[in-house]
């Protein structure tokens, strides 16, 4: 009988450690999940749609010329004084005094000089006075005849220059030919760019974009975009900070920004960075670009 009941008291006991043991597994399992199921939304890059400048561009080259410029043959031992070249002088100032006459500056902008050989003129006496005028520079291009019909006068375009890497010059198409050069099978265009301070020296190889279809409209990074096959989507930000998955179509691109032509509306928030840790119907942290 004793042993009997030392039996039941160790089987009762056995099944008592199994009940606590899966107790106390389960509450563990609670707390842990209830601990990390609170992790706080991830914090994600968001910007706002608004309209952006989009446009489209031809690219050329070409090399820079005076847009006014004269010069003028003097004999060195006429010069009663002196010439300052690389000199700014303006209209009406004198450039030149020799002893039989007086050259005066029919225009503002820089002296210079132009060596010629005394083979070529019959004396090395000889020297070639040069007065450019160059705050607006002029370029002529040689544009592939596919863009004719948006070549056009007026259109605005952006040049930079090797000696000045980081800094672009503003300027507009001044006139284009009305044929085409049938053994280039390309459009001649005059280009005029500002130079106020002279810094693009006449004869200077320009790097040219002109602008072409250009307009205002809703515009994101293309960072934000995802894509499945043909079609484009967005993460949009709707109420508690929720994310939706949405259909766009986009139009051209300019700058890492794409032109949005449906799908988002101007004001909405979308994810802009980060697409790989979230997913649809997730909160999310925003964090305005």
């Amino acid at each position: 009988m004793k042993r009997s009941k030392k039996i039941t008291i160790s089987i009762i006991t056995f099944f008592v450690i199994i009940a606590l043991i899966i107790v106390g597994r389960y509450g563990i399992g609670l707390y842990f999940k209830k601990k990390f199921s609170k992790r706080p939304p991830p914090g994600t890059i968001v910007q706002i749609v608004k309209n952006e400048s989009f446009s489209q561009s031809i690219e050329s080259y070409c090399t820079s010329l005076s847009s006014k410029t004269t010069s003028f043959k003097i004999k060195k031992n006429e010069l009663l004084e002196p010439i300052s070249f690389n000199n700014a002088v303006n209209k009406g100032d004198v450039i030149a005094k020799l002893s039989s006459k007086t050259i005066v500056a029919p225009f503002s902008g820089i002296i210079g000089k132009r060596g010629i050989s005394g083979s070529s003129l019959g004396s090395e006496n000889t020297i070639i006075l040069t007065l450019d005028d160059s705050r607006k520079v002029l370029c002529d291009l040689k544009i592939p005849e596919v863009y004719a019909a948006v070549l056009k006068k007026d259109l605005q375009l952006r040049a930079t220059f090797s000696a000045y890497k980081d800094k672009i010059y503003e300027g507009a198409i001044e006139s284009v030919a009305s044929r085409v050069d049938a053994q280039t099978r390309s459009i001649l265009a005059r280009a005029k760019i500002n130079n106020e301070n002279s810094e693009i020296i006449p004869g200077s190889l320009l790097e040219i974009e002109i602008l072409y279809n250009q307009k205002n409209a809703l515009g994101i990074p293309d960072t934000s975009i995802m894509y499945e096959g043909s079609k484009k989507f967005i993460y949009k930000i709707i109420e508690n900070n929720t994310i939706k998955k949405i259909e766009i179509e986009t139009g051209i691109r300019n700058k890492g920004n794409l032109e949005v032509l449906s799908g988002i509306n101007e004001g909405d928030k979308v994810v802009a960075e980060g697409l790989t840790k979230v997913r649809p119907g997730m909160k999310i942290k925003p964090i305005i670009k």
